[in-house]
């Protein structure tokens, strides 16, 4: 039996409109390799929310899982304070 590690991530919710569906945008820092020069890269994940308990503006953390829809593919497991 082997042991799965899932991946985590830390992101700002920045949609909650959907029933038991956040929207969290991550977002990374990147050295450009050529100018050395950081910049920022975004990317947005729907995440599932069972009880509807995280709001646009709340840092959380989301952790991958199985396909639960077309789109969505990881869970919102806290908050960060």
């Amino acid at each position: 039996m082997t042991v799965v590690k899932k991946r985590k991530l830390q992101g700002v919710v920045v949609s909650d409109k959907m029933q038991k569906t956040v929207v969290v945008e991550v977002t990374r820092r990147k050295k450009h390799s050529r100018y050395l020069k950081y910049y920022e890269l975004s990317r947005r994940f729907k995440a599932h929310d069972e009880k509807g308990e995280y709001k646009v503006g709340d840092k959380v953390v989301i952790e991958e899982t199985r396909p639960l829809s077309k789109e969505k593919r990881w869970v919102v497991i806290n908050k960060v304070w």
